[in-house]
């Protein structure tokens, strides 16, 4: 699973390195996320080898970018630019199912959820992978306080990180495509710290 949330200045995403093939484990230290630029990390869930090629495709696409014109690409246009790359793949797409978390040019969290093909909208917070349905309703709880009609308040980062780090350990014991470790990715305005948590490996 990938998860990523958007807090006021900051946003976290973070991704289990469990890589499945049905009841088999082909790996359980492959990373989910990739860091586009030192605001900006693109998490993917679905294939691998797509995984790959877009991600390859993305930071050539960057790389580019950056030559010409002197500076790293924002987080709203890279949540752009990946619509319109898997939008020019959509009649032989890359199967992959992404969400993009970075620091927008205002400095506020942001989070791009999307499908296959494209089609992206940003969000409080985005999970996908195989333990989404599992982690999206404890955030709606935990994050938007979508069952309660008071307490709806803003998470500071410690807050957040913790509700994350909890999200991961449930899949981890209701779902058999998540486990092992979870990489983390907190991005401010300052850039991007990384932190590693472990889950069970069975």
């Amino acid at each position: 699973a990938v998860m990523a949330v958007a807090g006021e200045d900051f946003c976290v995403i973070g991704g289990d390195t469990r890589m499945s093939y049905g009841y088999s484990i082909a790996s359980r230290n492959v990373s989910k996320l990739h860091a586009l630029t030192d605001h900006c990390v693109l998490g993917s869930a679905g294939m691998q080898a797509d995984g790959v090629t877009l991600r390859k495709h993305l930071d050539a696409k960057l790389r580019q970018y950056k030559i010409a014109h002197k500076k790293d690409m924002s987080c709203t246009a890279v949540a752009q630019t990946l619509s319109t790359t898997l939008y020019h793949k959509r009649f032989f797409p890359y199967y992959t199912f992404n969400v993009l978390g970075g620091v927008d040019p205002q400095g506020k969290g942001a989070v791009f959820g999307y499908d296959a093909i494209g089609s992206f909208e940003r969000s409080p917070y985005c999970v996908t992978g195989s333990g989404s349905a599992l982690i999206t309703s404890l955030l709606d709880n935990q994050v938007e306080f979508l069952t309660q009609k008071k307490n709806k308040k803003k998470l500071s980062l410690e807050e957040t990180l913790a509700i994350v780090k909890d999200a991961f350990s449930v899949a981890g014991e209701r779902d058999i495509y998540t486990g092992d470790s979870v990489w983390l990715a907190i991005i401010t305005k300052e850039g991007t710290k990384w932190e590693k948590f472990e889950l069970k490996k069975d």
